[in-house]
């Protein structure tokens, strides 16, 4: 049977810490390991600004974050001030995120599982 990857890495984790192999999330020494495989199993903020070629935000775009292992989208229509957020992502699938408004379409970012970061911060630029 052929495991995906968040599968596999929250398997491996999950055993180690049982088996008492690796230190609590808590640890914060030098490996890092640890650390990173505890937090892929949580959620994150997935937060921005749209800006158009010139830096300047772009209100009311419409910000798409696509789950590629389930292709389900989210949307969000970004504020006055350009900035966008997602609440609630896993940290256990990958992510593209995008921008777009008036035919103009940013730049496609990705959000891996492999980012340990609960908060992942952004700027999608307008072409």
């Amino acid at each position: 049977m052929r495991l995906n990857r968040a599968r596999l890495v929250a398997s491996v984790a999950f055993a180690a810490l049982t088996a008492g192999m690796v230190p609590s999330a808590q640890h914060h020494g030098g490996d890092g390991i640890s650390v990173a495989y505890a937090q892929n199993m949580g959620q994150r903020n997935v937060m921005g600004t749209v800006v158009d070629a010139d830096a300047t935000p772009v209100p009311s775009a419409t910000v798409f974050l696509k789950n590629l292992k389930t292709k389900a989208i989210r949307s969000y229509t970004s504020a006055s001030d350009g900035r966008f957020r997602f609440t609630q992502v896993t940290m256990a699938d990958d992510y593209e995120l995008w921008a777009q408004k008036d035919g103009k379409k940013s730049v496609m970012k990705t959000v891996s599982a492999w980012d340990a970061h609960t908060d992942f911060e952004t700027e999608l630029k307008m072409k």
